[in-house]
């Protein structure tokens, strides 16, 4: 239970600090790339680094960095499905899926989880 209670307050100063730094940026546009993720993310791994060491927390760190590139060639095939093929968003998004999994796995598979 003590866990829960400190990833709730941890997460929320964090959540709420990215969210006022996103609220003094022009323009607003930016206030989305300092939504939850990048603070819930740095709120886990400080939660990683005091319950399991550096070492453990070093490894959590490289297989966000794989999801965020997966996430980065998701985001690159949805916008090709969508621009060149015409296929609905839904459909689009269900498709590229597999190239998001595809490539975090690949990475995760290829290079490892360790530094």
């Amino acid at each position: 239970m003590t866990e829960y209670l400190l990833r709730f307050i941890a997460g929320g100063a964090i959540v709420s600090a990215f969210a006022i730094l996103g609220d003094m940026l022009r323009p607003k546009s930016f206030a989305g790339l300092l939504a939850a993720a990048p603070s819930v993310a740095l709120a886990t791994l400080s939660i990683a680094v005091v319950q399991h060491g550096a070492r453990y927390a070093a490894a959590e760190s490289w297989t966000m960095i794989y999801g965020a590139a997966a996430l980065a060639c998701y985001s690159i095939a949805v916008c090709q499905i969508l621009m060149r093929f015409r296929f609905r968003a839904l459909s689009a998004t269900l498709i590229a899926s597999v190239v998001w999994l595809a490539v975090a796995f690949a990475l995760l598979a290829g290079l490892g989880g360790t530094t």
